[in-house]
Parts: structure tokens; C-alpha cells; sequence
């Protein structure tokens, strides 16, 4: 593994003085003009291998990428070469827009954490589109996942529009789509995730996947990422919804509401989803719920507060088929991936 990889540490101190929102484009931005660079893209390079299949997809290991890092998809390449199995870019909406009034993403250092409330600022499916056909990572054998949301301003009861037109974008374009319902930071969001809500606007995506996939000639795999704060009868219900209408796979979970974790810590009270360790438990009881009641009917992808090896073993321990990382690599840098790879392998 690249020893670059393991300075991260050092770099950190300097990316934690500032504002997170800021550190992260920051980070990004390096990590682009790096890979850009031909000598310092082999001193990045990271290739673990622990060969595996999730929906039918042939993965080199079972370490993604989760979506957010990467909203617009505009730096594929460079996270790829860090050694992901697979990468998941997006959420991106129909539209562009602004997401929520800044600042909104805020660390929780002692409990390895973040709270951000983005709310799906992203620059629009133009763009995403634009940025998914420049990069080269499919084009290399490497599997890319897209993440698809509804716009702020569309009401809720017309969601499914905004999925049905994300899904027809995107779908000539992903190794696999995933729906994403469950986001805390637009409003009403998560009540999509209601047995009528969910029935109603799996069906619409079931047919329209027929229609596409009929028109480009190849079956893309489904997934819906769902919430960590799910009741079991919720997740029941889920689980049973999913596979009657033809999706592929879950990922399990998004951010939490819970602040139970983080009491009295700065910034604990701060609105919006909260990631990292606090969401290790809940999200390994929603995988092991889920796993029970659809025994292997669905993929399971294991996220949330992955900060370890360990994590990522407990993750396939409780049901998961493969693991995504995202606030880990804040707080552990890039050294995270072949630790996971080399954990699981």
C-alpha cells in the first residue's frame, strides 16, 4: 500500500483546524491534482484484492465507497485509486441546488463522529452526467454505483417523478443505481420509507426499469439506502417490499437522528444526520434484521462507522455482503481502505 496513504495522520491536524466543509473540498481537490499527476498517481495507487460478487457484479473486494464523499461525481478516478472495491458518486437530483445554508457539517472528534445536514447540494443530473462519462474507473473494470434523490422543492407526493427521471439518466451510465430515501436533511424524506409510500414508488421504478432496460439492452441492479432508525415491524416491512418488487439490494444505513451517543458533546445538538461510530450498533441491528427476514433474497451493504478492520468484519458478521466507508476515512485517511480489504479477505 502506498506510503502516502499512511502520512494522512499528519495531514490531518491541519485539515481538523478548519472548517469541515472546507477540509473536505480541500481534501478532494488534492487528491485530484495528485492522481492528475502521473509519478504521484503510482506512489497513491492502492490495488488490494479479495475478489467478490455483490448483485451480480464481479467486485475485485468488498470495500466502497459510500455516496456523499462524492456528490457531483467529479472525482472517480482519484478515489478509485485508493484501492475501493467499488464506488457509489451522488446523491445527485434532477436539478441543481444549493442544499442548505452553510455551515452545515460538523465534527465530533471524541466520539469519532460527524453531523452534517447538506441536504443534497449537488450541481444538477447534467452535470453528474458529464463528470460520470469523463471518468475512466468503469471504463477500467471498475464498478460504479450512482445515488439518486428528489429535489427540495418537489412535494413529496410527487417524488417518484424526480427518481423516475434520475433513473432514466443515470441507468445507461451505473453498474448499479441506488435510491436514496432516507436522508434526514430534506424534509419529509424518510416518510417514503412507509409501506404504501415505498410500494407505490417501487412500482413505478420497477416498471421503469423494465422500459430501460428493454431500450439499452442490459438489467442494472436496484438498491434502496435506507435509515437506521427504523423500528423492527419498519425494517419487516422493508424487507419484504424490496425483493416482491424486483430490487436487488439494501444499504444499510444512512445517518441517524439519535444523538444518544454524543450527549453533551460540541455540536451534539446541531440539526441533521450524525455518522461515524455512533452508527456502528445501529446499523449492524438493522442488517442483521433485514438478513433474518430475507434470508438471501436481498444484498446487503453494511455503512455506518466503520473505523476499523473490526468494524468491517462485524459488518459481514451481521449480514452484509460487502461494507461502504465514508466518515472513517475523515478520521483514519485512506489507510482505512486495504485495512477493511485485508480484514475481510
Amino acid at each position: 500500500m502506498s506510503i502516502l496513504f499512511n502520512a494522512y495522520p499528519l495531514a490531518r491536524a491541519a485539515l481538523f483546524a478548519m472548517d469541515a466543509e472546507t477540509a473536505h473540498e480541500i481534501t478532494l481537490t488534492n487528491l485530484q491534482r495528485a492522481y492528475d499527476c502521473g509519478a504521484m498517481r503510482a506512489l497513491l495507487h492502492a490495488s488490494p484484492k479479495a475478489p467478490t460478487s455483490l448483485m451480480g457484479l464481479a467486485l475485485a473486494n468488498p470495500v466502497g465507497l459510500a455516496a456523499g464523499l462524492d456528490k457531483n461525481g467529479a472525482y472517480i478516478d482519484a478515489l478509485g485509486n485508493m484501492g475501493f472495491g467499488f464506488i457509489e458518486v451522488g446523491t445527485v437530483t434532477p436539478r441543481a441546488q444549493p442544499g442548505n445554508p452553510k455551515p452545515r457539517m460538523f465534527r465530533l472528534p471524541k466520539a469519532n463522529a460527524l453531523i452534517n445536514r447538506l441536504g443534497f447540494n449537488n450541481q444538477g443530473l447534467d452535470a453528474f452526467l458529464a463528470n460520470v462519462q469523463r471518468s475512466h474507473w468503469r471504463k477500467q473494470g471498475g464498478v460504479l454505483g450512482l445515488n439518486i434523490g428528489k429535489n427540495a422543492d418537489t412535494p413529496i407526493e410527487r417524488a417518484a417523478d424526480d427518481y423516475l427521471l434520475g433513473l432514466a439518466g443515470v441507468y445507461p451510465h451505473a453498474d448499479y443505481v441506488t435510491v436514496n430515501i432516507s436522508s434526514p436533511n430534506t424534509h419529509n424524506l424518510r416518510a417514503l420509507q412507509g409501506e404504501d409510500e415505498l410500494s407505490a414508488l417501487l412500482e413505478r421504478l420497477r416498471d421503469k426499469r423494465a422500459e430501460l432496460a428493454d431500450r439499452h439492452g442490459r438489467h442494472v441492479p436496484l438498491a434502496v439506502k435506507i435509515a437506521p432508525d427504523l423500528t423492527q415491524e419498519q425494517i419487516d416491512v422493508i424487507a419484504d417490499l424490496l425483493p416482491r418488487h424486483g430490487v436487488d439490494g439494501v444499504i444499510a444505513t444512512n445517518t441517524t437522528l439519535s444523538r444518544d451517543s454524543v450527549k453533551g458533546l460540541p455540536h451534539a445538538d446541531e440539526a441533521g444526520g450524525l455518522s461515524g461510530t455512533p452508527v456502528h450498533g445501529l446499523s449492524l441491528a438493522v442488517i442483521e434484521r433485514l438478513r433474518k427476514r430475507a434470508g438471501r433474497a436481498l444484498a446487503i451493504i453494511g455503512v455506518g462507522g466503520i473505523l476499523s478492520g473490526k468494524d468491517a468484519r462485524e459488518k459481514i458478521a451481521a449480514g452484509a455482503d460487502a461494507v461502504q466507508l465514508y466518515t472513517g476515512l475523515i478520521y483514519r485517511g485512506p489507510a482505512l481502505v486495504a485495512e477493511c480489504v485485508r480484514a475481510l479477505a
